[in-house]
């Protein structure tokens, strides 16, 4: 395999419905804090010569995706296969809905959170089966620098792999919104080398701002160990 490094973001936040809520595949526009953490994202990684931008094809990964584009000739690529889990009859609901409804079902999925599904969705393990798939498509013939616009669950499940965590354990991984991680694909390995950072936008009369530099230094930390 050519060597291929991956910046694994999660889209920007959301307009939320009150409380936690399983939201899984259902549609969600980004909320304004959204787009300002797409662009900050954008402005983060300006510098980064993209070979491919893919995305989850739901509109909140797609419009985070195409801001950070900005001006780059290569096309978005939306994949179905890296939306969100599918969480079926539970999609909409809150966690204390889902909790008082079926607390039968909703501690079933506490002890097994990986092969544990809603009714008419997806577990874990599904989900994971179906990301890698697209992740070996998108990672066969390529080279270079690669955006993938995912979601936490997704995320969380690339991470697993490349990190060798059980999926049993993947909320232990943070994915703020609007966060990236970078990943180095080389010859028979992987590495992590930046997780769950989010990038804050350039005060506009601070170029120089503390803050600014720090953003910088760890770039350039990633470019210098690959």
């Amino acid at each position: 395999m050519n060597p291929v490094v991956l910046y694994v973001v999660r889209h920007g936040a959301i307009i939320s419905i009150a409380g936690k809520a399983y939201i899984g595949q259902t549609e969600a526009p980004l909320s304004e804090e959204g787009v300002e953490q797409a662009w900050a994202l954008r402005e983060w990684l300006a510098d980064v010569p993209f070979t491919r931008i893919v995305s989850s094809d739901l509109s909140r990964s797609r419009r985070t995706a195409k801001i950070i584009a900005g001006q780059r000739t290569c096309p978005l690529e939306a994949f179905p296969q890296l939306r969100e889990i599918h969480l079926g009859d539970w999609e909409g609901f809150t966690f204390e809905e889902i909790r008082e409804r079926f607390p039968d079902d909703y501690a079933a999925r506490g002890r097994d959170i990986e092969n544990w599904r809603p009714p008419g969705g997806e577990s874990f393990a599904d989900c994971r089966a179906r990301v890698q798939g697209a992740l070996d498509r998108i990672l066969a013939g390529s080279q270079g620098n690669i955006l993938v616009v995912g979601h936490a669950g997704v995320n969380r499940l690339i991470l697993c792999s490349a990190l060798g965590i059980p999926v049993r354990n993947l909320h232990s991984i943070g994915q703020d919104y609007g966060c990236v991680n970078i990943l180095g694909f080389g010859t028979g390995r992987t590495r992590v080398q930046l997780m769950n950072y989010t990038p804050l936008p350039s005060p506009r009369a601070e170029s120089t701002s503390r803050v600014c530099r720090e953003q910088a230094n760890i770039r350039r930390e990633v470019a210098l160990h690959p």
